[in-house]
């Protein structure tokens, strides 16, 4: 049970209201992680820029290569809802989220994901060097921030206590 309910339209109108519109325009549905933020207008937003830089990131990393540095830092955080969304785009791509095929610069990828969402979020310089010779200063820039933000959204999950959504359930893991 979700610690806070997420908004529904019918209780909305104004502002709230043409954003959850816009939303369902772009993305066709409204996840209980975003209806959750929808309590707070500019933390909805700020947690909607992950889409801004996850576009960034795939320039250089590949889409697959994102998500799976995506899947790395929620399963680190025990995150059920990002975890499991992942897994899901793994899974419809064919993938076995639990035997990945990675070179190198993706099991860097994977461990400098996994560093991030530990506790005090310090990376090991061993880790840090390994994933950072494959990028240039911005890119490592753009990364962390990316990351950052795929950690606050498994805050947000994991605090609220956010209920998977309906349609994830044949993609969790076990």
């Amino acid at each position: 049970m979700p610690r806070i309910q997420p908004v529904e339209l019918k209780q909305t109108d104004g502002e709230i209201r043409a954003v959850i519109e816009e939303s369902l325009a772009r993305w066709g549905r409204l996840t209980n992680m975003k209806r959750t933020l929808l309590h707070s207008l500019p933390a909805f937003e700020v947690l909607m820029d992950w889409y801004t830089l996850f576009d960034v990131v795939k320039k250089f990393l590949g889409e697959r290569l994102a998500i799976i540095f995506s899947h790395a830092i929620s399963a680190e955080g025990d995150c059920l809802i990002c975890t499991t969304y992942m897994r899901r785009l793994l899974i419809d791509w064919g993938e076995n989220p639990d035997e990945l095929n990675l070179d190198e610069k993706g099991e860097a990828i994977v461990q400098f994901g996994r560093a991030l969402a530990r506790q005090s979020n310090r990376v090991p310089d061993d880790i840090y060097g390994n994933v950072a010779r494959f990028f240039n200063d911005e890119q490592m820039v753009t990364l962390t921030a990316f990351a950052g933000l795929m950690v606050a959204t498994n805050i947000i999950n994991n605090v609220l206590e956010v209920d998977l959504d309906e349609y994830l359930y044949a993609y969790r893991k076990g």
